[in-house]
């Protein structure tokens, strides 16, 4: 697999359209950054990292649905950058999703953060997803 990222956020999509609770995947040291943005932004209801002694180990995801009309709380996720074109952004190019009522997840010099959180630390970095 060359693209694990786009393979993590295909895994959450596929989850939430066949209504899961849970999707479990293959972990990396990125993708447990982006499971915890998820979770500190509301997108997520939980999580849990399992190590294997061979392996890196799995992540497990909550997905979370609201309680009366079932809708998932993650509407869309878009794989910005990929191995074959990156997609760079500076502090003043940097993406708004959904006029900011979504977020664009960026790997910059001090690490995975939000575009908010990029902003504020006057960083830019690799755009790597948009969720709404």
């Amino acid at each position: 697999m060359t693209d694990s990222i786009s393979d993590y956020l295909t895994r959450v999509r596929n989850a939430i359209k066949a209504n899961h609770r849970i999707v479990e995947m293959p972990a990396s040291n990125l993708k447990k950054e982006i499971t915890k943005i998820l979770f500190d932004k509301g997108y997520i209801l939980n999580y849990k990292f399992e190590e294997n002694e061979k392996k890196q180990g799995t992540i497990k995801i909550a997905l979370k649905y609201h309680p009366v009309t079932k809708l998932p709380a993650i509407r869309t996720l878009d794989r910005i950058s990929s191995p074959g074109l990156r997609k760079y952004s500076g502090v003043a190019t940097m993406p708004k999703v959904l006029n900011g009522l979504g977020i664009a997840i960026i790997s910059t010099s001090k690490g995975v953060m939000t575009d908010k959180e990029a902003k504020g630390l006057n960083v830019g970095g690799e755009v790597l997803c948009y969720i709404s």
